[in-house]
Formats: structure tokens, C-alpha cells, sequence
């Protein structure tokens, strides 16, 4: 494979993972929780990396790329752990919620109480027994080995 080629794939691997977390949002109505948003950001620059990595044709670029994709994958083993209470996750997202512990039973009642809060550490979907946070963290990966793969790659 070109190196083109690979740049391309693992371009192209960012926006469908990131368009799959869109649709699972916008279409399939599972709200993401903070852990959630903080992979989006690292496809997001993959993407982005990858269109100046095509456009310019800089071979050192991929590096760039191959980071972006390893930080959202760590965040997806992260998350992945969180999830199956390997190890504890943010406290405003896991477990009793930001401040959601300290609340009465009147304050439970109360229309001020905090809403929306999309937990951390609950599954909303799974397959092959790995949800979205695990599958992105395998996905990734594969994704780092295609940038690797590009940026070791000698042409010409």
C-alpha cells in the first residue's frame, strides 16, 4: 500500500468512527457522556491531519496522526475500564454524579435538582460484549497502525 493510500484509510477510519458517534447521537438518541465527547476531539484532529497530510503530502504528518489516534484510543481504554469498574472515572460523571450525593430526598423531588447528566460508568450499548468506549479504543488502535504504517513508510 501507498502511503497515500494508508493516510487516506486512516483518515477516512477517524470521520466513519466519528460519524457513527454522531449518528448514534442525532439518530439513535443515546446522549454521549463527558468521556464520550473527549474521543470525538482526537478523530477530529486525526481528520484534520489527514487532509494537510494529503494535501501537502508530508510524510511527517502521519506522526501527528498516529498520536491523535493513540490519545483517542487511551481515552476509550480509560473509559472501557470505568465502565466495567476497573478503576474509578471522573467524579462529575461516574457514580453518584457532580454533587448528586449530597442531595435529600426533598432535593431529589425538586425541579432544581441537576438533569441530563449522562453517566460515565453505565453501558448505554454493547456488542460482542465491548461498548461504544471499548470499541472505539479497538478501532483506534488499528487506526494507529495504518498512521504508523504511513509514517514509516519510505517512497520514492
Amino acid at each position: 500500500m501507498t502511503r497515500t493510500t494508508l493516510v487516506l484509510l486512516a483518515t477516512l477510519g477517524s470521520a466513519a468512527l466519528l460519524l457513527g458517534a454522531f449518528a448514534f447521537q442525532h439518530i439513535g438518541g443515546y446522549a454521549p457522556c463527558k468521556m464520550c465527547l473527549w474521543q470525538r476531539w482526537p478523530h477530529a484532529a486525526a481528520i484534520a491531519i489527514g487532509v494537510a497530510a494529503l494535501a501537502l503530502g508530508s510524510r511527517a504528518l502521519a506522526w501527528f496522526g498516529a498520536l491523535a489516534a493513540a490519545i483517542t484510543a487511551g481515552i476509550g481504554i480509560y473509559h472501557s475500564g470505568v465502565e466495567w469498574g476497573l478503576w474509578p472515572g471522573p467524579t462529575s460523571c461516574t457514580g453518584g454524579g457532580a454533587g448528586l450525593s449530597g442531595l435529600g430526598g426533598a432535593d431529589l423531588l425538586s425541579t432544581d435538582a441537576p438533569t441530563g447528566v449522562v453517566m460515565c460508568d453505565q453501558v448505554v450499548w454493547s456488542l460482542l460484549g465491548l461498548s461504544m468506549a471499548g470499541w472505539n479504543a479497538l478501532l483506534s488502535l488499528v487506526l494507529v497502525v495504518l498512521w504508523l504504517s504511513a509514517a514509516l513508510k519510505r517512497e520514492g
